[in-house]
């Protein structure tokens, strides 16, 4: 393996904050090729969800399998699932491969949209028979039953404190046997958060496609969450997009000549990188 190669399977955000377009920013920032199969488009941005058009079911496992059967998966990232028929479709395909599966159960966007009903929350069980790393939010434990409740599918968790009162942000990961590690940082007080989930769950998921264990690839994710909520660019008047490119311009990394053509400019990029 040269590169680790990510499945992203979940929904478009038009405002480029969350869903797939956080999940291949990432991804890519992190090392990984990401690669997609769409599950909704929605017409979104940072005040909110105004519309969401489910893709087929046939339509997200064509998708799934096409990039399967020629480049190869590493590790999986399940997102916004769509609809119940949909999270049983991507489970019966997911259910022949031998790679890690993260599963981000999205249920409600940072503005208050329900992104799932209750057959598609019903249907979650599935899938966190296959996941290695189930990564909810309080309000998602407590809808899914619990710390318990998860558990009992045998995968671990990592649950994510974000939604938590207090100075200190806590993430915890566990498994049957309790917690395995947690992280503690002090809360980055932003309204610019949307598509933290999204993002962590895809970098924890590219870790694990590199063959990192669940707790260095959960406190790699937590980094790089943390690293692009503090250069969040501070657009749109709701919860704004994350810095996923972390403030990096490649063309100001380099000192090209004043004369070069973008040509030049890119080879001398290239050898820099």
């Amino acid at each position: 393996m040269t590169i680790a190669r990510v499945l992203i399977v979940a929904g478009s955000d038009s405002g480029g904050g969350a869903g797939i377009q956080a999940d291949i920013k990432t991804v890519t920032m992190l090392g990984g090729h990401a690669m997609t199969a769409i599950t909704a488009i929605t017409a979104q941005n940072t005040l909110g969800v105004q519309a969401v058009h489910p893709v087929p079911t046939d339509m997200v496992a064509a998708q799934m399998r096409s990039v399967i059967d020629d480049l190869g998966v590493d590790a999986v990232k399940i997102g916004m699932i769509g609809s119940a028929e949909t999270a049983q479709a991507v489970a019966a395909v997911l259910e022949g491969l031998s790679v890690p599966v993260v599963f981000d159960p999205v249920m409600i966007s940072t503005s208050g949209a329900t992104l799932a009903d209750e057959a598609t929350v019903a249907a979650f069980a599935r899938l966190m028979r296959i996941a290695a790393v189930v990564t909810p939010n309080l309000p998602e434990l407590t809808a899914l039953g619990g710390e318990v409740a998860v558990l009992a599918h045998g995968c671990a968790v990592v649950v994510k404190g974000g939604h938590g009162e207090g100075e200190t942000v806590t993430d915890r990961l566990i498994d049957r046997g309790g917690e395995i590690a947690r992280w503690s940082n002090p809360r980055i007080d932003t309204r610019h958060s949307h598509g933290t989930g999204c993002t962590l769950a895809s970098g924890i998921a590219e870790g694990l496609a590199r063959g990192l264990s669940p707790t260095d690839a959960t406190g790699r994710a937590i980094g790089y969450v943390r690293a692009a909520l503090a250069v969040a660019p501070g657009i749109g008047g709701g919860h704004g997009p994350m810095g996923h490119a972390l403030g990096i311009d490649p063309y100001r990394i380099i000192s090209a000549k004043p004369s070069a053509s973008p040509a030049e400019a890119g080879v001398q990029l290239g050898e820099r990188l």
